[in-house]
């Protein structure tokens, strides 16, 4: 049991790291789908590069989505309409017609002014009355019929089906009135007419006239409803045992649609066939692989990452979602799986790490997908180019607005890899569907959401990235010019530190950027009390004179602490501030700790008085920052700038830190250190170099 423990104790981050592993193994098979893939890949108007292929079941043979467009399109074109009648209608029309005529007839003929001059016989009134209801009687006797906007687009005869007591009789449009010929049929009949008032009638049963027979929308939906999901998906059938296709063979329509319909069988039928069990251990093999190609990766290569759990989990974190993303395209097909913006992943992984890492863990998800995406190989091949035009555009990621051009980027890649893919299967550029440069403009627009995933990993991972290096290293960012305004030797300093780091880092290899930023902030604590420090140090005047030795090392001690709480309360990074928790190590305050020695001889020293709490710098961009600070500190206190003071300097202040084992927890090495000290020595020169005296 204790070896156990002990075996644990010792290779627990191993142990963590597979556990990490497995648990995206689980999770990615889990999320691949759990039926069969067609094993043959073919493409229209391409031979056939397989066997001979004879169906292994009975199946039927699939319509193409065009054809059941058409079906639908004919369908809705010579859809029968529904009306119905409005039975009531002749006799309420008919006593609203008496009562108006009445009330109409009273007005023009009983009034004072027209009894002398107009004939008020009780014939004409009869006469009037009687035409006016007949002409109501017949023309909704005929009918009157609701004119709609559907009959503009019926290709054939004008046919409606006509719902009398629920029974439908199909009948001819033309064969009843519209409002417009009921009433021309009035004016028709009343110039026929003798001995009535065709004035008043025309104007009565004008405003009178109104449809009989309305359109019924609900049952002729309904209707065609039910004609569209009555549409067959197939057209004929395939016997099993019967030849396909054979090797060599050029895939016309016609084979295309039946090898379709075959893979669309296969997969469906798969459960049946095979074990579900079979199928699940054939996704964990194929899975498994993936990931032990990523695993061995980042041990071979990357081993800063595979010993750091925060980073894998991020990494595998992110082929997960990915991988998640696709599944969502195959559950829901109204979503186009090339509208997914797959590139957001090198693009997020680039930001935060390297070009080659953002491409080899590109490739291990294209190829996840890539198990069940449709036409696989144009599918990986795509995403893979994509991804590639996708990191070349943000090799060096300095502004956020490069992101645009990253989305320009990918639509014009995945636009000319869908152009050449349909030239090299149909040869024919009448064929291009322009539906899919909408997905591909979807798909870059998606990209755009990069900057907020970047924004939101950097504050759930505590990482940061150069766009946020960039923005921190302005010297005009708001900790920068207070730094400037308070301590402007300290922020001297800062800048000489900043080129001198950069410089070295470049030269062996590391993130300049992240040193710069460091080497910028790591005295941000001395502008509290900017006196106690030489660099700012203008009348002359030594407040340390005052205090006592212990005391001033105290006070330039907590330049560190006070740093560290500047930085948090400005909400810099943790990346940032590990410069200024290191840039002294633990190491002891010299001028201070030697002085009281030499005041107290025989006196015992407590060092940690005079000693920084640490830690060590435990990273390349740390030591050199460390290196960077001293030898320019030190600088400073030479009488005489030539090549020896310069190269005796350097050496001591570097060797003296190395001796005191201040690198032993970075990964830096000896040959680092030599070729960190020629940079120094080069640089100093440059700084102190000698000035021409230019004549009075």
């Amino acid at each position: 049991m204790n070896k156990i423990l002990s075996f644990i104790r010792d290779k627990h981050q191993k142990i963590y790291s597979l556990f990490l592993f497995g648990i995206t193994l689980c999770i990615l098979v889990s999320l691949l789908p759990k039926e069969g893939k067609f094993k043959y890949e073919f493409a229209k108007s391409k031979p056939w590069l397989h066997g001979e292929l004879i169906a292994p079941v009975d199946f039927a043979i699939q319509k193409s989505k065009e054809e059941i467009k058409q079906e639908e399109l004919y369908i809705k074109q010579n859809n029968i309409l529904y009306f119905k009648v409005d039975s009531n209608l002749i006799k309420t029309n008919q006593e609203v017609f008496a009562k108006e005529f009445a009330i109409v007839w009273d007005n023009k003929y009983n009034s004072e002014t027209n009894t002398a001059n107009v004939l008020n016989s009780n014939d004409l009134k009869q006469n009037t009355r009687k035409t006016g209801l007949e002409l109501i009687d017949r023309i909704y006797s005929k009918g009157v019929i609701e004119l709609i906007d559907e009959f503009e687009s019926k290709s054939h005869s004008k046919t409606i089906n006509l719902v009398i007591n629920n029974f439908s009789e199909e009948v001819a449009y033309e064969d009843y009135f519209t409002l417009q010929t009921a009433f021309n049929f009035v004016q028709i009949s009343l110039l026929k007419r003798k001995n009535i008032d065709a004035k008043i009638l025309s104007t009565l049963i004008e405003n009178n006239l109104s449809h009989s027979i309305v359109f019924d929308a609900l049952t002729t939906k309904k209707n065609l409803n039910e004609q569209l999901n009555n549409i067959s998906l197939t057209r004929g059938k395939i016997q099993k045992g019967e030849r396909i296709i054979s090797k060599g063979e050029l895939i016309d329509q016609d084979k295309f649609e039946i090898l379709n319909s075959l893979k669309a069988n296969y997969s469906s039928e798969k459960g049946e066939i095979n074990s579900q069990s079979v199928l699940i251990l054939g996704q964990i093999i194929l899975c498994l692989l993936t990931l032990m190609a990523l695993y061995f990766f980042l041990f071979l290569f990357r081993n800063n990452i595979s010993n750091d759990n925060l980073k894998l989990s991020f990494i595998l974190l992110m082929i997960c979602l990915m991988v998640m993303l696709a599944s969502v395209s195959f559950n829901f097909e109204f979503i186009y799986i090339y509208a997914l913006p797959f590139s957001i992943l090198p693009i997020v992984i680039r930001t935060f790490y390297d070009t080659r890492l953002a491409l080899f863990t590109h490739v291990i998800c294209c190829l996840l997908i890539g198990f069940f995406a449709p036409n696989g190989f144009e599918f990986v091949f795509l995403q893979l180019i994509v991804g590639m035009f996708a990191i070349f555009s943000i090799v060096n990621l300095s502004k956020r607005s490069q992101l645009f051009t990253t989305a320009l980027v990918v639509f014009a890649t995945y636009s000319l890899g869908y152009i050449g893919f349909s030239f090299v299967d149909e040869a024919n550029i009448n064929n291009l569907n322009p539906s899919f440069f909408w997905w591909f403009t979807i798909n870059a627009l998606f990209t755009l959401s990069s900057y907020p995933i970047i924004y939101l990993f950097e504050k759930i991972y505590g990482f940061i990235s150069d766009v946020t290096l960039m923005e921190l290293s302005d010297t005009n960012s708001p900790v920068l010019r207070e730094l400037a305004s308070k301590a402007p030797g300290t922020f001297q300093h800062s800048l000489q530190v900043a080129n001198l780091a950069e410089e070295a880092i470049l030269e062996i290899g590391g993130d300049y950027l992240l040193v710069r930023t460091g080497a910028l902030y790591h005295d941000i604590g001395k502008m509290d009390m900017p006196r106690y420090f030489i660099e700012n140090q203008i009348s002359g005047n030594n407040p340390h004179d005052e205090l006592s030795f212990d005391e001033s090392a105290q006070l330039i001690i907590s330049h560190v602490i006070k740093g560290i709480e500047k930085a948090k309360k400005n909400k810099i990074p943790d990346k940032v501030i590990d410069f200024i928790r290191t840039h002294h190590g633990d190491s002891v305050v010299q001028y201070f700790y030697k002085s009281y020695i030499k005041q107290f001889p025989e006196e015992i020293v407590d060092e940690n008085k005079f000693r920084y709490p640490g830690p060590r710098p435990y990273s390349k961009e740390t030591a050199v920052l460390m290196m960077a600070d001293s030898v320019e500190a030190a600088s400073r206190s030479l009488k005489k700038h030539d090549n020896e003071s310069i190269d005796q300097l350097v050496e001591k202040v570097i060797n003296d830190q190395i001796a005191q084992n201040q690198f032993l927890n970075a990964n830096i090495t000896f040959k680092d250190i030599t070729s960190i000290k020629k940079i120094f020595k080069k640089k100093l020169l440059n700084i102190y170099h000698g000035r021409i005296e230019y004549p009075k």
